[in-house]
């Protein structure tokens, strides 16, 4: 009796470690979507600053190549983005669940009751 009760309280902690898991993979997948869009946004603000601040000391844009520009911009922004998505993407390989093996466990129980 007690050896079933064991094995239906590891069944029911592997069930209730498995949505945990699954509710923190989906927080880290939001933080890193968030942390994207943060990302798009600061560059777009600071690619408009940028050319605010050209236009009003009387620069155009055509001697440049906005590909560069932005590359640069991106590349500065990008970062401290980057050093976060890669800690996120490192926990979420960490996120794991060992499923129980009963039938490892009825063998166990069993070779005790055997020596």
């Amino acid at each position: 009796m007690g050896q079933l009760v064991s094995d239906v309280t590891d069944v029911l902690n592997y069930k209730n470690a498995k949505k945990e898991a699954e509710t923190e993979r989906q927080k880290i997948i939001a933080d890193m979507a968030a942390d994207e869009k943060e990302k798009t946004n600061l560059v777009k603000k600071t690619l408009a600053t940028q050319r605010a601040k050209y236009g009003a000391s009387g620069m155009s844009g055509r001697g440049m190549t906005e590909g560069a520009v932005l590359k640069r911009l991106k590349s500065e922004v990008e970062e401290p983005y980057e050093t976060k998505r890669k800690v996120n993407s490192e926990k979420l390989k960490k996120i794991k669940v060992s499923k129980p093996n009963l039938l490892q466990s009825v063998l166990d129980k069993f070779e005790d009751l055997i020596d």
